[in-house]
C-alpha cells in the first residue's frame, strides 16, 4: 500500500519534461491512432472514481447526521 501513495506523491511532481518524454513513449508503445481511444477510457474512468468517491462522501455524510440526531434524540428526550 505504501509502494501506491509513493506513486500518487510522484505524480504531484511530474515536470514538462517529463510530461513529453511520457507522451512520446505512449505514442511509440500505441500508436497515434489509439490515443484518442485511450483518452476516452481514461476520462471515463476518472469520472467513475469522481463519482463513486461522491457517493462515499454522501453515505459518510448521511449516516453521521443519522447518528447525530439519534444521539441528540436521546438527550433530548
Amino acid at each position: 500500500m505504501r509502494g501506491l501513495f509513493y506513486f500518487c506523491d510522484m505524480l504531484l511532481f511530474i515536470g514538462g519534461s517529463e510530461i513529453i518524454i511520457i507522451i512520446l513513449f505512449v505514442v511509440m508503445f500505441f500508436g497515434a491512432d489509439k490515443i484518442p481511444e485511450l483518452a476516452k477510457g481514461m476520462g471515463k474512468m476518472m469520472r467513475e472514481v469522481k463519482d463513486a468517491s461522491n457517493e462515499i462522501k454522501r453515505e459518510i455524510k448521511d449516516s453521521s447526521k443519522e447518528i447525530k440526531d439519534n444521539i441528540d434524540n436521546e438527550i433530548n428526550g
